[in-house]
């Protein structure tokens, strides 16, 4: 491990030489990549120097057991050897968690689906309560929501809604959130007071780039429809939703949101591609189904993932058994604690896995 942080270290250095070149600084592309690298490497690089700078400090306090004789300066030193042994385990530890290998896909834009399932109207209401969720959340990442479509029940419910989240990093925060969510509470339909359970399904796919699918337009047919629901006046009174049928896979998909046609149609091909680039990436997944048990689940949308029990004001994600009596803050877009646990639970699997085989 110390061999591949020296050379990180060289090439981090020689990166800082290179972008104060005038030849790289006017060669924009060389550039923005020399920077990106640098960007990827500096957490390694700072972890790294703070890990040597430790075994210094370590150095020194065993160099002043040996040599102080006043008592007083001796337990002073003991006790900086002491903290900086405890210390020292813990950057180990970071150290491989940021060498694990990195997800290609955590720095892409997502889109994500959210579809009610078993519960009808109650379902639907809920899958409108998990995008105002991710909306809160994206809201404070700094993150920007892109409308692609959203068919309502008429009770103030979503049967589905499709969106996409643009910004830096967003899949790597937002992969864990795809399977089957459910809710437990009193529905306001029910006059009963019984309490019911209700499940909605959301997938999260990150956006595929054209070079990263290969898409024949023969293969895609096109048909244009009037929009519904909400909307301005052009929505509803002109044909510019647009039906995308991908022929070979018979996936459907339908865009509605903007008043253009041709930005319709653009959108439909994103969610194309990403669903396309989602079945090959659910066939590499496959293929490497031990490596993929040793992990925190990030794709399978039958799995249920999380329980959300009004009652109790409790939410409970059944992957790492963590339960979180915080149910309005976290409807309210305060997810970090519960994406923190599950990338957490996510490396410590990956640490686990790659020791196993070392």
């Amino acid at each position: 491990m110390f061999d591949k942080l020296e050379d990180l270290l060289i090439r981090y250095e020689e990166i800082i030489q290179e972008l104060n070149d005038p030849g790289v600084i006017n060669d924009q592309n060389k550039y923005r990549k020399l920077m990106k690298e640098q960007s990827d490497l500096s957490a390694i690089v700072d972890k790294y120097k703070e890990y040597k700078a430790t075994k210094e400090a370590i150095d020194d306090s065993l160099k002043m057991l040996e040599e102080e004789k006043d008592e007083e300066m001796r337990e002073l030193a003991k006790e900086e050897l002491n903290d900086c042994k405890q210390r020292l385990i813990e950057i180990e530890n970071d150290l491989k968690i940021l060498l694990l290998p990195k997800d290609p896909n955590d720095e892409k834009n997502v889109i994500v689906e959210i579809r009610g399932g078993a519960g009808g109207d109650e379902a639907a209401l809920f899958a409108a309560e998990l995008f105002r969720m991710y909306s809160k959340y994206a809201e404070s990442q700094r993150w920007k929501i892109d409308m692609i479509n959203l068919n309502e029940n008429g009770l103030g419910g979503f049967k589905e809604v499709v969106f996409m989240i643009n910004g830096k990093g967003v899949y790597s925060r937002m992969k864990y959130e795809s399977g089957v969510h459910r809710v437990q509470r009193i529905p306001v339909t029910e006059s009963g007071g019984r309490i019911h359970t209700s499940t909605t399904t959301v997938a999260i796919m990150p956006e595929a780039e054209e070079v990263e699918v290969e898409l024949d337009l023969n293969d895609c047919k096109f048909d244009v429809f009037r929009a519904s629901g909400n909307g301005g006046q052009c929505v509803n009174t002109t044909d510019s939703a647009v039906r995308l049928t991908h022929i070979p896979t018979g996936i459907v998909i339908s865009c509605q949101d903007e008043k253009s046609q041709l930005k319709n149609r653009d959108k439909a091909l994103k969610v194309l591609r990403a669903k396309l680039y989602e079945l090959e990436l659910e066939k590499a997944h496959s293929a490497e189904a031990e490596a993929r048990r040793s992990q925190v689940g990030t794709g399978d949308r039958s799995e249920k993932i999380r329980t959300y029990n009004f009652p109790q004001g409790r939410v409970t994600d059944h992957r790492i058994k963590i339960t979180l009596h915080r149910l309005d803050d976290i409807l309210n877009g305060d997810l970090d604690e519960v994406i923190d646990s599950l990338t957490a639970a996510d490396q410590a699997a990956k640490l686990s896995k790659m020791n196993e085989s070392q």
